[in-house]
């Protein structure tokens, strides 16, 4: 069995454009499927996508491991996160191709299921960027909330932090817990809640937000401050008393150790289509399980990911809750075929082959790549210096 060759499929998702690859072998019908969206890098993750595929072609695609190896050692340079994008991508598809030969769903090819089902959270608004970054006022984040637990979710995240200089004044921080308490007294105390600060803010703020929320019962406040730097991380959840999580921005196994051997965070949150695929999500999630860390996978992606996260979270030990992003564009479900379904607020466990979704490439075809809205250049500070958004 041979890989005979690569095709790549940029869709428009309004909020993201969701990046596809399709491994084609030599037997008649057997491919794969994997994804490597990333953010206003689309056309360099297909470029990248396209320059690993004089490595795959002739190559058994069973052997994953060993393809992953050939990807990432010998292309010299040190990989970031658009060459670990693609890598991702083709080794989700290579997964999918094993679980048809095989005939089982590609969790059972990662130990088997060790959960029945999988708790799942969204954020607010959608697939409306606005909405779900910019959600400053109490009646709006209220209603929004309440749609989300309607649809059934026992769990949400929000991302109300205000864009922080390196020391803001007490009327944000202020503003800010005055939000989250109003927000959970609206949804009670049975919806957890979690806050993505999205590297807004510094030590200094960040641990000013998060104690002043503590009675509040955070369910996790993640990347409370630029990822770069771990012991910045690490004096945050020192000083506060919520789980701190981080991990969506760190791509490959070697980026985690640092986080791992300081014990900076209460749960990492690997994005599979960025991180190296599932076997390095798994590599990374055995690493978090020997420091007690549990495992909040990101994933605001397009329906691939989606498979790929279910099949993640069914066979990991120490999988906590799996982000996803199911209402971005009301034809999500015309893209891809599949059988995964979810019902209040949980995925319920796949049956077909492989990752068990197909993409309907005419479909895909209808919402072709177009320059993304760059949502951070209205980001700035009263004075027009740029903050983190």
């Amino acid at each position: 069995m041979k890989i005979t060759g690569l095709k790549t499929f940029a869709v428009n998702a309004k909020m993201r454009t969701w990046v596809f690859v399709k491994i084609d072998t030599d037997q008649a019908g057997l491919y794969g499927w994997g994804e490597g969206s990333l953010e206003w890098k689309t056309r360099a993750v297909v470029g990248a996508l396209k320059d690993f595929e004089a490595m795959l072609i002739g190559e058994d695609p069973r052997n994953i491991e060993h393809l992953y190896q050939k990807m990432y050692r010998q292309s010299f340079w040190a990989l970031g996160v658009i060459g670990m994008s693609a890598i991702s991508a083709i080794e989700q598809a290579l997964w999918d191709i094993k679980g048809k030969v095989l005939s089982v769903p590609v969790f059972e090819l990662l130990g088997g299921k060790v959960r029945d089902r999988v708790r799942m959270y969204t954020h607010l608004g959608g697939g409306d960027m606005k909405a779900v970054y910019e959600t400053f006022s109490v009646e709006p984040l209220i209603e929004l909330a309440n749609n989300v637990i309607n649809n059934g979710y026992t769990a949400l995240k929000v991302v109300f932090v205000p864009y922080s200089k390196t020391i803001d004044g007490q009327n944000k921080v202020r503003r800010f817990a005055d939000m989250f308490g109003k927000l959970r007294e609206a949804v009670g105390q049975d919806i957890d809640i979690m806050v993505d600060f999205h590297g807004r803010t510094t030590p200094a703020m960040a641990i000013q937000y998060i104690n002043t929320i503590e009675e509040f019962h955070p369910f996790f406040c993640e990347e409370p401050v630029r990822p770069e730097n771990i012991d910045s991380i690490k004096l945050v959840t020192e000083k506060t008393k919520a789980p701190i999580a981080t991990g969506e921005r760190h791509v490959s196994i070697y980026q985690y150790k640092e986080i791992f051997e300081k014990n900076a965070v209460h749960v990492i949150q690997p994005d599979l289509c960025h991180c190296g695929g599932l076997w390095a999500a798994k590599k990374i999630a055995a690493m978090a399980e020997v420091y007690n860390m549990g495992v909040a996978p990101h994933n605001p992606l397009g329906p691939v990911a989606n498979a790929v996260a279910l099949h993640f979270a069914l066979s990991t030990p120490n999988f906590l809750i799996q982000e996803d992003m199911l209402t971005d564009v009301p034809w999500r479900w015309d893209v891809v075929e599949t059988e995964i379904t979810s019902e209040n607020g949980y995925w319920k466990v796949p049956t077909k082959p492989g990752l068990g979704i197909d993409i309907n490439e005419k479909e895909a075809k209808k919402y072709p790549f177009k320059q993304e809205i760059i949502h951070s250049n209205s980001i700035r500070d009263d004075d027009n210096a740029i903050l983190d958004w």
